[in-house]
């Protein structure tokens, strides 16, 4: 018996449906460069350590080289190019301009991916490492420059940006966290009580 080595699949990113058949060995990082030619998810160390290929699978952040194209069927994928509202920036995006959260832009893309999931996990009352007190009834802690050093560790700026980085995220953050109150939102999560992750340029939400 000779083993299926390909497979059609449907993939939903930023809001729209691809249809395309791949190896099953395809990651989604290349699907996503190879086959759908978005390239603004970078390819750096390919084995899930930079976070350069960060994306959103159902608004939680995912190292997109690790993931199976195959295993993202049926998710909703967002990648960088799905942030913007048109040509209105998410505010994560606008925060790094804001901010010079950048040098040379290769990381760019998984670090604004993953700030948005952050900002998000943080409103949902998610801990980190280090976080002091982990208890539910205590909320969400500070958003200080500890939180957001941890919370973004998984992703590497190899011109060390760092510094404008975590001023980047804090604005962004406080933004939301600004919005979500003149809204009257009382959950955590901003009143949906899913935990969700704005998607940008489909003008939905992702949900996780």
């Amino acid at each position: 018996m000779n083993p299926t080595k390909s497979s059609a699949i449907s993939l939903r990113v930023n809001g729209e449906t691809h249809s395309l058949t791949v190896d099953n060995r395809t990651t989604l990082l290349d699907a996503l460069r190879e086959h759908i030619d978005l390239t603004g998810t970078k390819k750096g160390c390919d084995q899930g350590q930079c976070g350069a290929c960060t994306v959103l699978l159902d608004g939680r952040r995912a190292n997109s080289c690790l993931q199976l194209a195959v295993a993202a069927e049926g998710r909703a994928v967002t990648t960088i190019e799905g942030m913007a509202d048109g040509e209105r920036l998410h505010p994560v995006q606008q925060a790094f301009l804001d901010f010079d959260g950048y040098q040379c832009g290769y990381c760019t893309p998984g670090q604004v991916c993953s700030a948005v999931a952050v900002i998000e996990e943080h409103a949902a009352g998610w801990p980190s490492a280090a976080t002091a007190d982990i208890r539910p009834e205590t909320g969400p802690p500070p958003l200080d420059d500890n939180e957001i050093r941890e919370r973004m560790s998984g992703n590497l700026c190899r011109c060390g940006a760092y510094v404008s980085i975590v001023r980047a995220v804090a604005e962004a953050a406080a933004q939301a966290a600004a919005v979500r109150e003149s809204a009257g939102d009382t959950t955590p999560d901003g009143g949906s009580g899913s935990g969700t992750v704005p998607a940008g340029g489909s003008g939905a939400r992702v949900t996780a």
